[in-house]
């Protein structure tokens, strides 16, 4: 791969400028391939250890960095703050194997700046093209500039698609759109108020940058709450219980993956365990989790809206809902279920988001009964949990 001339992209190329990092030279041909085959990407630089990326980062200014975690001289979690100290605002995506250790060291990438993850080939969830799809998607996602900006060759948030409610059979109704009185959400203010019920349980959908936003929602919630914590972030097995004791960690809230058949308890966190839908059965006296390997919703395993929906179910108008960052739409079809029920959603707001996908989705249907940004959802959420109004 050539280097380009200057220290800038050339005005009128617009393609996303991946850099590759990974000690594997066979790694970073399969996946220099695959990038450069794809209409709109380009691999700038390919480099065999982490030292050698910072020498390279702000000569070939790449909008993604591929950051493998394991590799000698300096490894993925080292590299990761000086790259983004040398070039502020790239997006770094981790690429880790699944296992334990890869695992907590992935998960600690996350609070240290990375955007994201992807699982390497091997050990991705069937296999090597399931890797290829993800990677790919995420890179476009990331690499998509902001227009007229010199300064920050990373994220312009991703528009999200307009979305119906989901059928009890997870197909798309056609023809259904926001609730009545519902349309027009703006940020800082929803389209309808609060209800004035107290929530019976909080449940909240995130993806793409969800670990970090997910502890500071729960951190700016405070004391635990005297309702369950219901959680569903996209993200493979193992990685699900490593996040459940990072947060019971950081928050000092017991927080678990769910196991099935158990009864959410009052002011505990429970975490979908990866590769398994986590739904809501029972009733309000006696709910239960009902954990499943079904198809995937919304090309995720677990899924919000499956969730989101059950819970609904259950509750009934006592619910309120969070969706966080996160590519695509999972929840926002659920969050209609739950605006329609009468309960409340809030979705996180654009400037703060690593990708505007699924709270964008949820805003731009009008189901979002508030917008707001990060710092401010937790101390909302806080006053709701007590039956107050924020």
């Amino acid at each position: 791969m050539s280097s380009p001339a200057s220290a800038f992209p050339p005005a009128h190329d617009d393609r996303v400028r991946v850099m590759i990092v990974d000690d594997s030279a066979v790694a970073r041909g399969i996946t220099g391939r695959w990038v450069e085959q794809e209409p709109g990407l380009t691999v700038v630089a390919q480099c065999q250890n982490g030292r050698e990326s910072i020498a390279r980062i702000t000569q070939v200014l790449p909008d993604v960095v591929l950051l493998d975690v394991e590799m000698p001289e300096m490894d993925g979690l080292e590299t990761l703050p000086k790259l983004l100290s040398a070039l502020p605002g790239v997006r770094i995506l981790m690429a880790s194997a699944l296992t334990r250790r890869n695992g907590e060291t992935t998960i600690k990438a996350l609070t240290l700046g990375a955007s994201d993850y992807v699982a390497k080939p091997e050990a991705a969830i069937g296999g090597a093209e399931a890797y290829r799809r993800e990677l790919i998607a995420k890179i476009k996602a990331f690499g998509k500039r902001r227009s007229g900006s010199a300064s920050r060759p990373g994220l312009a948030p991703v528009s999200a698609p307009t979305i119906g409610l989901r059928g009890p059979v997870g197909n798309i109704a056609p023809g259904i759109n926001a609730p009545p009185g519902m349309a027009n959400a703006g940020p800082g203010s929803g389209a309808r108020k609060f209800p004035r019920k107290k929530p019976e349980v909080l449940v909240i959908g995130c993806s793409t940058g969800g670990p970090v936003a997910l502890e500071k929602v729960l951190l700016g919630i405070g004391k635990p709450p005297g309702q369950p914590i219901l959680v569903v972030q996209h993200m493979p097995k193992m990685f699900t219980a490593i996040l459940a004791e990072r947060i019971a960690t950081v928050t000092g809230v017991p927080c678990t993956e769910a196991r099935h058949h158990e009864t959410p308890l009052p002011g505990r966190i429970y975490i979908a365990p990866g590769d398994f839908h986590m739904r809501i059965t029972g009733s309000v006296m006696s709910p239960k989790f009902a954990l499943d390997q079904g198809p995937q919703v919304n090309f995720c395993r677990p899924a919000v809206d499956p969730m989101f929906e059950s819970a609904v179910s259950v509750w009934g108008d006592r619910i309120l809902g969070i969706v966080l960052t996160g590519m695509g739409h999972d929840g926002a079809a659920g969050s209609g279920r739950i605006a329609m029920a009468g309960g409340a959603v809030i979705a996180q707001d654009e400037a703060s988001s690593v990708v505007w996908g699924m709270p964008g989705a949820v805003a731009k249907a009008g189901f979002a009964a508030s917008i707001e940004p990060l710092d401010r959802i937790g101390p909302i959420v806080a006053k709701l949990l007590k039956g107050e109004m924020p």
